[in-house]
């Protein structure tokens, strides 16, 4: 008959993207709201909005009294009061989930098959999915552990005898226990549910209904209470950084290397045991970590985000190349994608691999870079999607993380090396028509350069030549008509070169000169972007420009050329679907 009741006031099957209530089961301290506020900062953090509901919350802003007698299944007024608080509870869930929230954790001891059924009829009614996250713990020594950690310092038990606060809150236990009952594997075999048993010693999962409920098995099968402590910490300063350039691959630089020596330092002076290291594969954090005497790992994963066709670019460079996408991207840095690149959302997708490691790992120090750093610092601090592009992570500084019962801990270590400063401010102005004065208002400075001087390739007798004499030019631009990702072969060609402001002075030879071979027309060497210029076989992207300063034929034209107007891309050849990101050569044209 109960049944047939629920199936009258519930909405039909539900559809697979249906809001989601979390509720928690279990006796007090059993690590119930530490597991609910874990979940909602993973959840959050993924891009899932979760919000905890925790019923405690409720009761102490309805009366004061916190001693076990409150707790008694026989004090009539107090179990009405309690009803009304976990009623009040559910109210707001339906509020939050009818609006932006997609997952609520319902944040009670929920131990009564009576509560539990009354909160599935709640969902039912409102056709919301729900998913039972029980914990059960015999062992007394963690009961103790949160016991002390977690109710002694909590908010029933603040500024109270610490001795009397345990006694009460045994008390309280027992009246629980008296009530209990768990969730049962053959009556409640219906429910989703997971049963986190001994902290996380063993599992029990049941009928797992969606994906949701799927990624939230999966994370709480990763995490562990164990103590333990994360280092966090850029790369040292790298020569890219020097420029005020984003991404690429360079090496440190002097003051770089003097900061590798001293996190060398630092490091053994905590004496951390068992301690693992792990970086990305880009060489500047390798060499960052070069002096620390501990088990090293590289991580693809940790790379910077990438910035696709603003690799190496600065921000000038891409305010001047890209001035409506810089301005986007001020508007929503955290979803917005770099061309042919990464968002911080995309790099918080790639990144959960190895927040699920770090959460199975005890002692670890993570040399990452700047917008890494900003996402694993969002996690653990439980900081919003909006606030995330804007953390200041600067170089040169160390961060120590504490995970605690209810967040945790954070403490700076800043290893007196100078760097200079990559950190850009929110701006103010984002609109798409403002100047360029206006977009890089808040930029960071960037190191005076010598004076710079550019000469204007061309294609002559199917060689790279110069012209009849060096051509100046008042900003020393380079420009490129093709773009490709590191590592790839594949050629994007673009309608409109790109530009590129390079520091160093241009060598260039003509009619014979030391920079030229007059009797072949072909440049000998040059030391004007960095590097030789390669061969008509060895390509080099326009991305890495500024890295492996190689230019091949046809990429680099005179400003004269290059036109005016927004750069537009352009990928592949024309009126065909080949997209020039699968690593296949693009089709020829016909004959």
């Amino acid at each position: 008959m109960e049944a047939t009741n629920l199936q009258k006031k519930g909405c039909g099957p539900k559809l697979s993207n249906a809001p989601t209530v979390i509720v928690m089961v279990g006796l007090p301290a059993r690590g119930k709201t530490y597991i609910g506020k874990k979940l909602t900062r993973y959840l959050n953090w993924i891009g899932v909005n979760t919000k905890v509901f925790n019923v405690g919350q409720y009761r102490r802003e309805a009366v004061n009294d916190t001693s076990h007698d409150f707790f008694r299944t026989d004090n009539e007024e107090a179990m009405k009061i309690r009803s009304q608080c976990a009623t009040d509870a559910l109210m707001d869930v339906c509020r939050w989930l009818n609006g932006d929230g997609m997952v609520a954790v319902y944040d009670a001891t929920n131990t009564t098959s009576k509560r539990r059924n009354r909160i599935l009829e709640f969902a039912e009614e409102h056709c919301f999915r729900v998913f039972f996250i029980e914990s059960i713990c015999d062992d007394p020594g963690v009961i103790e552990q949160n016991l002390t950690e977690v109710k002694v310092n909590g908010p029933d038990y603040r500024n109270k005898d610490p001795e009397v606060a345990i006694l009460d809150f045994k008390q309280r236990i027992k009246h629980y226990q008296n009530a209990y009952e768990t969730i049962d594997e053959k009556l409640d075999s219906a429910l989703s549910y997971i049963k986190i048993i001994d902290v996380g010693r063993r599992f029990q999962v049941n009928h797992v209904a969606d994906h949701i409920q799927s990624r939230i098995v999966y994370y709480l099968m990763n995490i562990h209470v164990t103590p333990r402590t994360i280092y966090l910490c850029r790369h040292g300063e790298s020569e890219m950084n020097v420029k005020q350039r984003i991404g690429g691959d360079s090496n440190l630089s002097p003051r770089g290397m003097e900061f590798a020596k001293k996190l060398s330092d630092f490091i053994e002076s905590q004496k951390i045991a068992d301690l693992k290291v792990w970086t990305s594969e880009l060489k500047r954090t390798a060499q960052t970590a070069a002096h620390i005497s501990a088990p090293k790992e590289n991580w693809k994963a940790l790379n910077e985000i990438n910035a696709g066709v603003c690799e190496t670019m600065t921000y000038a460079e891409i305010q001047e190349n890209f001035p409506e996408e810089f301005a986007l991207r001020d508007q929503d840095k955290y979803f917005y994608r770099y061309p042919m690149g990464e968002s911080y959302y995309d790099l918080v997708t790639r990144l959960e691999p190895v927040m699920m490691e770090l959460e199975r790992s005890e002692n670890v120090l993570v040399i990452c870079h700047q917008a890494v750093m900003r996402c694993v610092l969002a996690y653990y601090l439980d900081e919003d999607k909006g606030n995330l592009p804007y953390l200041k992570c600067p170089l040169h500084t160390i961060l120590k993380l504490t995970p605690t019962a209810y967040g945790c801990k954070r403490e700076d270590f800043p290893l007196e090396v100078a760097a200079v400063d990559t950190h850009r401010p929110r701006p103010k102005n984002i609109s798409p028509e403002r100047g360029a004065n206006d977009a890089l208002l808040n930029t960071p400075p960037v190191e005076q350069q010598q004076p710079v001087t550019v000469c204007h390739l061309h294609h002559h007798d199917n060689a790279m030549a110069t012209t009849d004499a060096p051509q100046p030019s008042p900003r020393g631009l380079v420009t490129s008509h093709k773009f490709s990702f590191p590592g790839s072969k594949i050629l994007l060609p673009f309608r409109k070169p790109l530009i590129f402001h390079h520091e160093e002075d241009l060598i260039c030879g003509g009619g014979g000169g030391s920079g030229s071979d007059s009797s072949s027309g072909k440049i000998k060497s040059s030391q004007s972007i960095g590097s030789k210029l390669h061969s008509e076989e060895q390509f080099v992207t326009a991305a890495e420009i500024n890295r492996r300063r190689g230019m091949s034929d046809g990429d680099i034209t005179p400003d004269a050329e290059s036109g005016g107007g927004i750069v537009s891309f352009s990928c592949g050849m024309a009126n065909d679907d080949f997209t020039g990101l699968e690593d296949e050569l693009p089709p020829q044209p016909q004959q």
